[in-house]
């Protein structure tokens, strides 16, 4: 029986992964959440894990008061998720935490050995180099839990050299602005922002994916999962997201995977890799999906996808800082105080004036991040 820690346990990632693990029968032998102690404490109840963390000092203290009946130990911080990452008893750990704040969790499970079922794109996207070679150095595994690159990862099962791929294809649903132009996009609020037309995520990566950013943060993700340049990765408009994304052969066959938009299948294949099982992911009923339609993306009225190309053609430090600056921006927006199309003007304000490292340390990656969200916000 798999045992899982699964950091980021009450968010929307979170919560499917635990339907996931409730209907395969493994056990979570770690929950964590960053202050969401009412339904943290409920989920420790169902599944009893033997650890439970908060990020937020003051919540941890009050879930170790309301979990002293149970024998769960409640630690928090940074400290705590990383003991998180590393608990003995676990063999993988599912990352669906927010942020850059997986960074440090997810390095120290692959120095561990450890399968890592990532959810969080900005530890790759800011720090894929380090990743990469700490899963390699240690023998940990790093398998993609996005549906993007869950579906370009099931595309090249059968490929027995990279040499034979032509190009990585990730779709994107154009979000809830496809075919906006800049004046339109510079009047709209956030609930417009939130409406995503096929997916129900935390309100950031919506965020993300109405900005197109999301799709830029996943292109740098590819460069680092699959040692692909960027060159060889493109985006495609799928309004319908019943193709996840495709892979193009040299021989002009393209692989691409279908399903629902049910993140509990990229969720399953993660944890089960390379065995496939039955679960609760829903299926897809060719007779009634829609007509498969394609555009191209449009970079001039969205403009985080050039600026994320921009980063990721800089590499060095510039990925850290263009998605700093973003989350920056992002928060930003969530609370009322900028415009949609300030969103990408402060992360191009932030790559402009923070200097690019090169080959930098992790030191070097969290100070462009910090120094990222200062310039962003204009501190």
């Amino acid at each position: 029986m798999k045992k899982v820690s699964l950091l980021g346990s009450t968010g929307s990632i979170g919560r499917q992964t635990l339907e996931v693990v409730e209907a395969l029968g493994y056990e979570a032998v770690v929950l964590t959440a960053n202050r969401n102690v009412e339904l943290l404490e409920a989920q420790c109840r169902k599944f009893r894990p033997r650890l439970a963390v908060c990020m937020d000092a003051d919540a941890a203290r009050t879930l170790k008061l309301r979990l002293a009946d149970t024998g769960v130990k409640v630690l928090s911080g940074m400290e705590g998720l990383i003991e998180a990452a590393v608990w003995d008893g676990a063999d993988t750990v599912l990352t669906a935490v927010m942020g850059m704040v997986g960074l440090r969790p997810t390095l120290a499970a692959l120095k561990k050995g450890r399968r890592v079922a990532l959810a969080n794109k900005e530890t790759l996207v800011c720090a894929g180099e380090l990743v990469m070679e700490a899963a390699d150095k240690y023998g940990g595994e790093l398998l993609p839990v996005d549906s993007e690159h869950s579906a370009i990862f099931q595309s090249l099962q059968g490929c027995k050299s990279r040499g034979e791929v032509k190009r990585l294809i990730l779709t994107a649903s154009g979000g809830p602005f496809f075919g906006k132009k800049r004046e339109e996009l510079e009047t709209v609020t956030v609930k417009d922002a939130l409406k995503h037309p096929n997916w129900s995520m935390g309100a950031k990566i919506t965020v993300d994916s109405a900005t197109m950013m999301n799709k830029g943060l996943e292109i740098i993700e590819a460069m680092r999962l699959y040692r692909m340049p960027l060159d060889k990765i493109s985006v495609v408009i799928h309004r319908e997201s019943i193709i996840h994304s495709l892979v193009e052969y040299c021989d002009n066959a393209i692989l691409a995977q279908l399903g629902t938009a049910d993140m509990r299948l990229p969720i399953q294949y993660a944890l089960t890799w390379p065995e496939r099982v039955p679960g609760p992911a829903t299926l897809l009923d060719l007779f009634s999906c829609p007509s498969l339609t394609f555009a191209p993306p449009d970079e001039e009225n969205f403009p985080c996808l050039a600026l994320a190309k921009r980063a990721a053609g800089e590499g060095g430090t510039a990925t850290a800082i263009l998605n700093g600056a973003n989350e920056a921006a992002v928060a930003e927006f969530l609370e009322g105080r900028i415009g949609f199309m300030d969103i990408p003007r402060m992360v191009e304000k932030a790559m402009e004036k923070v200097p690019v490292l090169q080959k930098p340390a992790l030191e070097d990656i969290l100070a462009a991040d910090e120094a990222a969200r200062r310039v962003a916000i204009g501190e």
